[in-house]
């Protein structure tokens, strides 16, 4: 054989083979990228679903009824607020793998906020059998005041992950 034509030969079955392993090198890339990114989206569905959209809506629910509190109400203290604020606490406690970690600490503020809160209502409300007369559960400046930057970074992010999955 003509040594340009096996040399010619040679170029082109060493070309083929090193575009073939080539070829596999990016499509394993491309699977690993692809695999992650569905991970990356499966953990932020689940974030979303379970975590960031349960809290967002409680956090809602307790702020209307704040916004809407004319006077002492009882019922709205120990149904709508204590349930709202035991609820979060709850999910925070129990989805923090679901947390992202640019909310830790928000979380962290938040958990803390509403432990205090729930123990001084045992203390306030279930201790004492209260009456309408009875002040209103509350941990303010001199206590754990509520973290309104740690709920709204919740809340934020739970727009921003949901906008991302799923658009505006």
């Amino acid at each position: 054989m003509n040594p340009i034509i096996q040399l010619i030969l040679t170029a082109l079955i060493s070309g083929a083979m090193v575009s073939s392993v080539m070829g596999v090198i990016f499509h394993r890339y491309l699977t690993r990228v692809e695999q992650e990114i569905k991970s990356q989206r499966a953990w932020k569905e689940e974030a979303v679903s379970e975590l960031l959209g349960p809290v967002n809506m409680q956090l809602d629910r307790t702020k209307r009824t704040f916004d809407r509190w004319t006077s002492k109400n009882l019922y709205l203290e120990a149904k709508v607020i204590k349930e709202g604020n035991q609820t979060i606490r709850d999910l925070l406690l129990t989805k923090g793998h679901l947390i992202p970690p640019e909310l830790l600490e928000d979380a962290g503020k938040l958990i803390e906020h509403y432990d205090v809160w729930l123990e001084k209502f045992e203390k306030q409300r279930l201790a004492e059998k209260p009456d309408l007369e009875s002040p209103f559960t509350f941990v303010g400046p001199e206590g754990y005041p509520f973290p309104r930057q740690s709920a709204h970074r919740f809340q934020a992010k739970f727009q921003e992950y949901w906008k991302e999955l799923y658009g505006s």
